[in-house]
Formats: C-alpha cells, sequence, structure tokens
C-alpha cells in the first residue's frame, strides 16, 4: 500500500516537471491535450482494475478466508463477511468448514483402475468413505504450504497409501466378514496423524460394499453355505441334546414327584390311622361315660316319677281331706249363716212391726215404693189438729190421724 502512494506520488511529481516544462516552453495547447490523454488513460486502467479485481470479497457462511499481501507476504484470516481485497496487492483464498467426504472411486471395484490388494494377492475392491474437514486454526499455514486442490493433491495421495498399505495385510475372507471394524481402526489410526500434520481434522473412516472376484464369490458363497449347514447341523444336533437332557430330567422330576407324592399319601394314611387310633381311646371311654349318664338319667327318672307320683297322690288325697272339710265348714257356714239370717229376720220383723205400730204411714210409703220408682212420697208427722201436713196446699180435707200427700209425676 505504501509502495503504491509512493508511486503515486512520483507520478504526480514528474507530471508537475511536465507542466512547467509545458508553460516554460510556451506550448499550453498541447500540454493541455497530453493532460488530458494521460488522465483518460488513468481513469480507464482504474475502471478496468476494480472491474477484472473487485476490491471487496465476502466470505459466504461456513468458509474461512486467508488475504495474503503480494507484497510483503503477511496473511491474516478473514471470518464470515466482506472484506477489503486491492487490485494487484492482496490474494484471497476461501476454505470450507463444512466436512468434506472423499471416496476412491478407481478401487471401488474388483475390475477397476486400481483396485485393492488382499493378502493373498487377490484383487478386491472396496467402497472406502473418508469424512474430514479443515482445521480453522491452521488455514494460514494451510493457505501457504499446501496446493489449492487439497482433496485430490493432498487426502487422495494419503487416503490411498495408508488403504492399499492396510488391506493388504488382510485376507480376502477378513476384508469382507470378519475384520472389517479392525481393520477400519487401523485405517483410522494411521491416516489421523498424517492429516493432522497437514492441518486436515479426520472425523471418521466407513468401509461400505467388498466387491469380491467372480471366481472367489462363488467360491466363497459356497464355502459359507457349507459352513451354515455345518453351523446349522451343530445346533440341531445341541437342541436335540438339550432335548433328550430335559427329558430325562423331566421324567426324573416326574419319578420324583410319584415318590413324594406316594410317600405323603403313606405317611397320611399312617397319620390318619395313629389319629383313628387316638380318637377310638379316647371315644371308648366317653362311650362308656354316655352310657353309665344314660343309665343314671333312666334311674333319676325312675325315682322322679315315683316322687311326683307319691307327691301326687299325696296332693290328691290332701286335696279330698281339703274338700272335705271344705264342704264341713261350708255347711256349717250356711247352717250359721241360716241361723243369722232367721235371726236377723226375726229381730227385723220385731223392729218393722214395732216402727209399723208407732207410724202406721210407713205402709202407704212401702206400697207407694214398690208401684212405681216415678211416685215420690212424703212422710210428715200429723198436724197439731190432727189434718194432713200439705192440707193447705191441696185444699181443705178432713182431720186425720196423719196425712199422706203423693203427687204423681208421671205415668203408673
Amino acid at each position: 500500500m505504501t509502495t503504491l502512494i509512493e508511486r503515486f506520488k512520483a507520478a504526480g511529481a514528474r507530471l508537475g516537471l511536465l507542466l512547467l516544462q509545458a508553460a516554460a516552453a510556451g506550448r499550453a495547447a498541447a500540454l493541455r491535450a497530453r493532460l488530458l490523454l494521460l488522465a483518460t488513460g488513468v481513469l480507464a486502467l482504474a475502471a478496468a482494475a476494480v472491474v477484472l479485481a473487485p476490491p471487496v470479497v465476502t466470505i459466504g457462511p461456513g468458509e474461512i478466508g486467508v488475504r495474503a499481501n503480494n507484497w510483503t507476504g503477511a496473511t491474516t484470516v478473514l471470518g464470515e463477511g466482506p472484506a477489503l481485497r486491492l487490485p494487484l496487492v492482496h490474494a484471497v483464498r476461501r476454505f470450507s468448514l463444512r466436512d468434506q467426504v472423499l471416496r476412491p472411486a478407481d478401487a471401488r471395484l474388483a475390475g477397476g483402475a486400481s483396485p485393492y490388494q488382499s493378502v493373498e494377492g487377490l484383487s478386491l475392491g472396496v467402497d472406502v468413505a473418508v469424512r474430514y474437514s479443515v482445521d480453522p486454526g491452521q488455514v494460514a499455514r494451510i493457505a501457504r504450504s499446501l496446493p489449492p486442490d487439497i482433496a485430490a493433491e493432498v487426502v487422495a495421495p494419503q487416503v490411498e497409501g495408508v488403504t492399499y498399505h492396510t488391506f493388504a495385510r488382510y485376507t480376502v475372507r477378513e476384508i469382507f466378514s470378519t475384520k472389517r471394524e479392525q481393520i477400519q481402526h487401523d485405517i483410522e489410526s494411521e491416516l489421523r496423524p498424517r492429516l493432522a500434520a497437514d492441518g486436515i481434522a479426520l472425523k471418521a473412516v466407513q468401509i461400505g460394499n467388498v466387491d469380491l472376484p467372480a471366481d472367489y464369490r462363488h467360491g466363497m458363497e459356497q464355502l459359507l453355505t457349507e459352513e451354515l449347514e455345518a453351523e446349522k447341523m451343530r445346533y440341531t444336533l445341541e437342541l436335540k441334546e438339550k432335548q433328550v437332557k430335559q427329558t430325562e430330567l423331566e421324567a426324573l422330576a416326574d419319578k420324583v414327584r410319584r415318590e413324594t407324592a406316594a410317600n405323603a399319601a403313606a405317611r397320611e394314611q399312617i397319620i390318619a390311622a395313629q389319629a383313628q387310633e387316638e380318637a377310638m381311646s379316647h371315644v371308648l371311654p366317653f362311650k362308656k361315660k354316655q352310657i353309665e349318664q344314660r343309665r343314671l338319667e333312666a334311674e333319676a327318672e325312675k325315682t322322679s316319677r315315683i316322687k311326683i307320683a307319691e307327691a301326687s297322690a299325696q296332693a290328691r288325697r290332701i286335696e279330698a281331706e281339703g274338700e272335705a272339710d271344705s264342704r264341713v265348714k261350708l255347711a256349717d257356714a250356711e247352717v250359721y249363716r241360716l241361723d243369722k239370717l232367721g235371726r236377723t229376720n226375726a229381730e227385723q220383723m220385731a223392729r218393722e212391726g214395732e216402727l209399723l205400730g208407732r207410724h202406721p204411714l210407713l205402709i202407704q210409703k212401702t206400697v207407694a215404693d214398690k208401684l212405681s220408682d216415678k211416685v215420690r212420697v212424703i212422710i210428715a208427722p200429723a198436724g197439731t189438729d190432727g189434718r194432713f201436713i200439705g192440707s193447705g196446699m191441696v185444699g181443705d180435707v178432713p182431720a186425720a190421724t196423719a196425712a199422706v200427700a203423693t203427687t204423681t209425676t208421671g205415668e203408673r
């Protein structure tokens, strides 16, 4: 940048010198024409430089750039976004930070341009996929030291060298089936430090389809078929042996179960017999006690019935005696009652006779009482003049010893 400015200053000095010379020579018209032509040329060169080499470059997403100064050799790492690039001064190189995959096409088929070789010397094709990315911390060194096409000129030779060398240590059968993981691990272990030395990070190595020669494939298929048949037969024999063993164990278990059941049944019968014998030893005395109890109950019932009969006879005897005594006493009571009643009647008649003698009107009252319950009788002593006490109410009547007034209040 400083050199360019100095060059522009030198050009300006020469232009001023020419102007002085032209003024001194007196050729003003020719000088103006030359100046106009020079300015037009400068502008044309500047426009061409801007069109051919734009002064601004854009770093896209997932990329990183390295700007190198062509005059001083200094480098600057550019991140995502626009960056200044001066024509004839700067050179910008982009690197992708995304993972990239390299798959050698010439080694995929056994009949390809450069197939892999096994330890037996047979050609075979293997689909190898190598995933890698550029280390962002070493892009400045990569821009200075590595060629532009990193995949074809750096990664591919390393991958081919490691994979050819690794596959050559194994047999075709091991590559095809038994040691794929081991081969993949060996390739990664050897390839990782080599790429890391160039600022490239190895992410993974994958081994895909293995293309075998036709004759070897046919023979391997037959061998695998025979091995599968042998393996199947071995498993079948093992299964049969396990079934026989299982049958023996089941028979033995059934025998043990039967013996255990028989022993348990016999033991149960023995225990039942012992329990029955022991029960009988308790039942017989109990039966004897029941018989004795029933005999005693019968004797007690007999004695009770005799006692009841005797008590019943005694009660009947007592009842008869009581009834006779009662009848005697009733007869005595009746005699006493009749005697008492006769005496009472006699005394009453004597009193009534005496009373009637003193009060003759009682006969009329008695008759009136007998006639009806609706007749009211007033008994009063005779008046002083011998007239009836109610003569003043019923009218004048002849004088008498006694007066009786009767009032009938209803029908007789």
